[in-house]
């Protein structure tokens, strides 16, 4: 395996565990707080009440989902960004998609090469429904924490 390689799982690893640490785990799916049919890890697509999943189910579709938020990430700029970045923004377009992230002001600075102004754009995303979340606000600060740690 070669360093890129190994870099690359590295940063896959550590967003899955961001990812799990903050979306929690439901084996049966469940509404989230916007109304939205949710399972797993934050798995939402063509979900439907009564569904239910395995623990292997579940981490399938969670490293699957990673990756796609860490491709969305890596082809929004020009450059190589700093894995705590990749791992943060990763975790964030996770959760919030990549239709959201694609039309920030967060990708809009980070595009720009203010990646610290970048990272502090996180704290901001905070509401579902229009209604301020405890659990976003924490996600977010953490995310922050990580996106700034690779530049300091």
């Amino acid at each position: 395996m070669d360093l890129k390689t190994k870099v690359g799982t590295g940063v896959i690893a550590a967003a899955i565990g961001l990812v799990a640490a903050w979306e929690g785990r439901s084996l049966v799916a469940y509404v989230d707080p916007v109304g939205i049919p949710t399972i797993c890890d934050g798995y939402t697509h063509s979900v439907k009440l009564g569904d239910v999943a395995t623990p292997a189910q579940c981490d399938v579709l969670t490293e699957q989902e990673v990756r796609k938020a860490l491709a969305v990430v890596d082809g929004s700029t020009p450059g190589q960004l700093p894995d705590g970045v990749r791992i943060a923004l990763t975790s964030f377009v996770y959760n919030v998609g990549p239709g959201a992230y694609g039309g920030s002001t967060l990708l809009r600075r980070l595009r720009a090469g203010d990646l610290i102004g970048a990272c502090n754009q996180l704290p901001r995303w905070v509401y579902a429904s229009g209604k301020k979340l405890r659990g976003l606000e924490r996600r977010r600060e953490a995310e922050r924490q990580i996106c700034l740690s690779s530049l300091r």
